[in-house]
């Protein structure tokens, strides 16, 4: 017998994200936490050991943070999860009422929510965030994405915001230096969203210096030195091959490559004084972090358990907080200091299993798998694919909830870092390119054959699904490989791709025509090629859809367009629709979506 209640727990079980601090005021942070059932984000005064909600509402909060000077906390605030919205800011000390003599209205003049907020830029229209970077005197660098393209807004206090940057292509806020003098911004006029360029510009818009290493290799800023008046940018670059770091000095006009013999990618940040980087290193789904020593070059281990780090921090002590965990372990917030940093209320969620690994040939090159095993059973079992999104993201030996979930019920989980996936280099992140979905399909379906011949999976009761570019690749996959697949559950999928263009938030049509070589209008067949509503007449599985309402990513007329025509064909089919976007921030409708998909699948397993 199932435990209902252990599997739900790990979803109920309170988490919080690893906390952000002022720069200027270190002792007041921000985190995220679930406490509540819905993720919202939080302020943390370490010195009083204060902690409040900030934000609440009904679908949850997820972008937020402490300005430098520690005073104010800024999150966005868009409309039921469709990531079009404001920027609101609060106080960091709420006062006991937000009204006064002139009727609620805060010193700046805007109205004040009941929550204490007010518009954080009076003047800018809602948009699709591109990027923030604020600064201690209240100089905020604010990015915005519509549908005529991308416009960044130097927004002074108390006057107008003015346009810094705008272009029709896809670019972002990257950094503001400390002392305000020296914005980054990265961009992609020269038309690849997916590898972008560099500039730094002063406030008044003049150019100081760009940094591109031309198509396919991507420059990234991390960040400039927290040092005032140090014009030293820490960024991520592929020269060779994989990612790695650079600093920049645009003013100086000099580079320092960081060469480090670490066989995965690096990506890094700064410590508070700017003479080292605490340096993280993923390689084969796992994580490691490094001090580096600037001056020295010396790289030191930072002691971590085995597992991911899910974002760290160095204090102004030196001691570094992290967030850990491992597939069979739930997270938890360390420092080196040897404490726990946060500990959330509530029991703690149940462990699961740990996680193995499985190295399979493909026609690109060898598979990295991972696999999680049912305590009890033998096999072959009912075995589930677990496809991850984006497809520039990659699944690792952490936590999952809804991993765990499908084991306690029997299941076998695989999880493929397919041709696309990050953490394996730049050739195999970019092998994807031209060919959508179907490069991504050729891996999975040899770790499909290799699952089978090896005996972990039942042929006959294989579960095919993923959300996002997962959901999509769901879908692809039962119409492409027909024989191979019992059950499809696909959650917030690009299910007709000519239509989710059309519909998409505009920086994921610059991603698209980066990943495609072009619109569908320009390169029509691949499009028509890769899109799961190409290959519908040739699904047998049953296949369930969940469906985000409000979803700019996924959007939903392109998902109906691939339900009516199952309909048309009589193939068996289910859809679970909610009301909210890209996914839900709200415990409770995770748990009903996990049980829809759990329930979908053993049914047309005839486990139920």
């Amino acid at each position: 017998m199932v435990d209902d209640e252990r599997w739900k727990a790990r979803f109920r079980a309170a988490r919080m994200s690893l906390p952000g601090w002022a720069h200027d005021a270190p002792h007041r942070s921000t985190y995220r936490s679930n406490v509540t059932g819905t993720w919202e984000i939080y302020a943390w005064d370490r010195t009083t050991g204060m902690r409040r909600q900030v934000t609440d509402r009904p679908n949850g909060t997820w972008m937020g943070g402490v300005d430098p000077t520690g005073e104010w906390i800024w999150w966005f605030a868009d409309t039921d999860g469709d990531e079009f919205g404001i920027w609101r800011r609060t106080p960091f000390d709420l006062p006991a009422t937000t009204e006064d003599s002139e009727e609620g209205r805060s010193s700046d003049g805007d109205a004040a929510a009941e929550d204490g907020s007010v518009p954080a830029v009076p003047g800018l229209e809602p948009s699709y965030p591109s990027g923030l970077a604020v600064g201690s005197s209240g100089l905020a660098v604010v990015g915005r994405t519509t549908e005529g393209g991308t416009s960044i807004h130097l927004c002074r206090p108390g006057a107008e915001p003015e346009v810094l940057y705008e272009h029709e292509e896809d670019a972002h806020v990257a950094a503001l230096s400390r002392d305000e003098t020296l914005i980054a911004i990265g961009h992609s006029e020269h038309g690849d969203s997916r590898h972008m360029a560099l500039r730094v510009v002063r406030p008044d818009g003049t150019t100081v210096a760009d940094l591109w290493d031309g198509p396919g290799k991507g420059v990234y800023g991390a960040g400039f030195s927290p040092v005032s008046g140090d014009s030293r940018l820490l960024v991520n670059h592929e020269r060779r091959g994989k990612e790695e770091l650079l600093i920049w000095d645009p003013v100086e006009n000099t580079e320092q490559e960081i060469v480090l013999d670490l066989p995965g990618e690096i990506g890094a940040d700064w410590y508070p004084d700017g003479s080292a980087l605490l340096v993280s290193h993923s390689h084969e789904a796992r994580d490691e972090l490094y001090r580096y020593d600037l001056d020295s070059a010396e790289l030191s281990r930072i002691d971590t358990p085995r597992g991911v780090i899910g974002g760290a921090g160095a204090r102004p002590d030196g001691t570094v907080e992290f967030f850990w965990s491992s597939s069979a372990e739930p997270p938890v917030i360390r420092s080196t200091s040897g404490e726990v940093v946060l500990t959330p209320p509530g029991p703690a969620a149940p462990p699961s299993v740990p996680v193995e690994d499985a190295w399979v040939d493909g026609p690109g090159g060898r598979i990295h798998a991972l696999i999680s095993r049912p305590a009890e059973g033998d096999a072959p079992f009912p075995t589930v694919f677990d496809i991850h999104g984006g497809p520039t993201a990659q699944d690792q030996d952490s936590f999952v909830p809804s991993t765990a979930a499908w084991v306690d019920h029997g299941f076998a989980v695989v999880r493929v870092n397919y041709r696309g996936s990050t953490g394996y280099g730049s050739e195999w992140r970019d092998a994807i390119e031209g060919r959508v979905g179907l490069t991504e399909l050729e891996d999975i379906k040899a770790v499909r054959d290799w699952a089978v011949s090896s005996g972990l999976a039942d042929p006959a009761r294989l579960v095919l699904t993923g959300g996002s570019w997962g959901g999509f690749l769901t879908l692809l996959g039962i119409g492409t490989q027909p024989d191979d697949w019992t059950v499809a559950v696909a959650a917030v999928p690009v299910a007709d791709y000519v239509a989710a263009y059309e519909d998409e938030m505009e920086g994921l049509q610059a991603f698209d025509r980066s990943l495609f070589g072009g619109s569908p209008d320009d390169v029509p067949e691949r499009y028509k090629e890769s899109s799961p509503i190409t290959y519908v007449e040739r699904v047998k599985a049953p296949v369930l859809i969940l469906a985000g309402e409000n979803d700019p990513r996924c959007p939903i007329r392109q998902i109906d367009n691939y339900l009516e025509r199952l309909a048309e064909l009589g193939r068996p089919h289910d859809v679970y629709r909610y009301d909210a976007g890209h996914g839900s921030l709200v415990v409770e409708e995770r748990i009903k979506q996990m049980e829809a998909e759990i329930s979908f699948a053993r049914k047309h397993l005839g486990l139920a």
